[in-house]
């Protein structure tokens, strides 16, 4: 059998940007860490100048000014190619990358980046498609769906939801730099293999209360079929986010009859490809 996926060598890859659009965003900073299964981590970060005014709440969130990316950070195209390059290195590698949201955003903010200053896209780049990603927002949301919002300010599956319900310690100080949650996505991807590989009755209580209880769905693969379940759960995700939103019974106030929500994973297709179009 293939080697379980949460014991992988693991790239862990974590950016800061400009806003939360993936279409839009530049980014700011970045960190990928060599690691996992006992493994030293080797850590490299990008501090990049985004060349365009960022969002006043993405300034907020990462503290990077405009003014400090100006001065501190390197050209936005040397930054890319740099980013880009490592990756595809690891690609080649065939070592796995993990990021919580990697799939929604990451690697969709890196590829439109690659795009927009390399002439390329990013698998493009790798020279080969990208099939070896773990998600630790969609694992958990497979794991363990349905949870409520923690209080008005912090999500049900956001980073630090996610790392907290896995008996993780949070460090808000450090929080939303992009080594920081890079580093806490790996170890909350450890986390969940280690639960979904622990005997059912040796689980956490928590975790034996989870109505349904799909961790099994996380057991005794290899990184390249919980890529493709993936793959399938986000889609699944997806089709039932905007199924809900275009019902007003349930979606209330934020009823959309037109909803549209993409369930690609993790790479989207740009908007021209989608809407089966050039401008």
């Amino acid at each position: 059998m293939n080697t379980p996926w949460h014991l992988e060598h693991m790239a862990a890859l974590d950016f800061e940007s400009s806003d939360k659009d993936s279409e839009t965003a530049r980014i700011v900073t970045c960190a990928l860490i060599l690691g996992g299964a006992g493994r030293t981590p080797d850590t490299r970060t990008w501090l990049i100048n985004p060349g365009i005014p960022m969002e006043p709440e993405a300034i907020k969130v990462h503290g990077v000014t405009d003014e400090y990316a100006a001065k501190h950070g390197m050209p936005a195209e040397q930054g890319v190619g740099e980013i880009a390059k490592a990756i595809s290195e690891v690609v080649a590698a065939g070592v796995p990358l993990v990021g919580h949201n990697i799939g929604g955003y990451d690697l969709n903010l890196l590829d439109r980046e690659c795009r927009r200053h390399l002439g390329d896209n990013l698998e493009g780049i790798c020279r080969k498609p990208l099939t070896r990603v773990i998600d630790t927002m969609v694992l958990d949301r497979q794991a363990a769906p349905f949870r409520k919002r923690i209080s008005e300010a912090q999500g049900p599956y956001q980073m630090r939801t996610t790392a907290e319900t896995y008996g993780l310690d949070w460090d808000e100080d450090q929080a939303h730099g992009a080594e920081y949650d890079a580093l806490m996505s790996a170890r909350a991807a450890y986390r969940m293999g280690l639960i979904a590989h622990t005997p059912y009755r040796q689980r956490p209580e928590w975790v034996l209360a989870l109505r349904p209880n799909r961790f099994n769905s996380l057991r005794d693969i290899g990184v390249d079929e919980l890529h493709a379940r993936q793959v399938e759960w986000y889609r699944e995700d997806a089709a039932n986010y905007q199924a809900w939103l275009r019902n007003e019974k349930k979606a209330k106030d934020k009823y959309d009859p037109t909803a549209v929500i993409d369930g690609h994973w993790p790479l989207r297709p740009i908007p021209e490809q989608r809407d089966g179009g050039g401008e």
